[in-house]
């Protein structure tokens, strides 16, 4: 039974860290289209997406910056994110998941 517990609470982290890659994917391009122009952020949906993206994303991103050089305009860290966010998924999936099945 504590197997079975285990192996669903593994696979939700895995579900929910999925979810996470693609919150990380939608703040890059809505800085984007901010960035260009595209989409207006003084309107109030616009912002409040911003926001709650903002909010989601750069807890984590600010970690990550701390550690890069200074690269000019250039912003990796949310591809370094992703990258952290696919080898979190791996491990779930390739280890933690089998040994808790006993396999």
């Amino acid at each position: 039974m504590a197997e079975n517990l285990a192996v669903v609470l593994l696979g939700f982290l895995g579900y929910v860290i999925g979810l996470y890659k693609w919150v990380i994917i939608a703040s890059f391009i809505f800085s984007w289209l901010v960035a260009f122009n595209v989409i207006n952020p003084s309107n109030d949906f616009v912002r409040s997406v911003w926001q709650a993206l903002t909010a989601l994303t750069e807890p984590l991103l600010q970690r990550i910056r701390r550690f890069l050089p200074d690269m000019g305009g250039l912003d990796i860290s949310p591809i370094i994110l992703i990258l952290a966010c696919l080898l979190a998924q791996n491990l779930i999936y390739g280890v933690a998941i089998p040994a808790a099945r006993g396999l």
